[in-house]
C-alpha cells in the first residue's frame, strides 16, 4: 500500500495537535520556522543533515 507524503505528514500533524495539546503559538512558531528555513540558505545544510 501506497501512502502519499503529504497524507502521512497530515495524519501524524493531526494526530499530535489531538494527543499532544500544545498551544497554538507553538504550532505556528513550528510551521513558520520550517517555511522560514526551507526558503533560506541554511536549506542546503539541513538537508544534508537529514540525508
Amino acid at each position: 500500500m501506497t501512502v502519499p507524503l503529504w497524507f502521512a505528514v497530515l495524519v501524524v500533524a493531526v494526530l499530535g495537535i489531538q494527543l499532544a495539546r500544545p498551544p497554538w503559538w507553538l504550532v505556528a512558531l513550528l510551521l513558520l520556522g520550517g517555511y522560514l528555513v526551507a526558503n533560506s540558505v541554511l536549506a542546503p545544510a539541513v538537508a544534508t543533515l537529514l540525508d
